[in-house]
């Protein structure tokens, strides 16, 4: 079976190219446009990983990767924060909270592709 990949994010250009990346590599792809969909999504789809965009309406990518981090149901999920957002104080937030890695927009796409994969590994 296929490995499960959750995007949430609000930027439909980013979502596309993401999940075209993704299903390349033979990856199943849910997406969410918000945080609080991203959370519902994760609930009933049980993906391995989850990228999260930080700046998202509803509920942030720091709070659903807090909430997902709280929650013991969820705690092998991995989780990658991949946002605008690259000061050291936002990168550090998103470790702290839980993510397992932390990347800035704009990214590389061969470099997202062997992060994704690093992951996928572990779990």
């Amino acid at each position: 079976m296929a490995k499960r990949i959750l995007i949430a994010d609000d930027e439909p250009n980013i979502v596309i190219s993401i999940e075209f990346l993704l299903k390349r590599e033979g990856y199943d792809v849910i997406v969410a446009q918000n945080g609080a969909e991203a959370l519902a999504k994760v609930r009933a789809e049980r993906p391995d990983l989850a990228i999260l965009d930080v700046m998202m309406p509803l509920r942030n990518g720091f709070e659903v990767c807090q909430d997902l981090r709280q929650d013991p149901e969820f705690k092998d999920l991995r989780i990658m924060m991949l946002t605008a957002k690259g000061r050291d104080t936002e990168v550090s937030k998103g470790l702290a909270l839980g993510a397992d890695v932390y990347m800035t927009k704009p990214f590389s796409t061969r470099e997202l592709v062997a992060k994704v994969k690093a992951l996928m590994d572990r779990a």
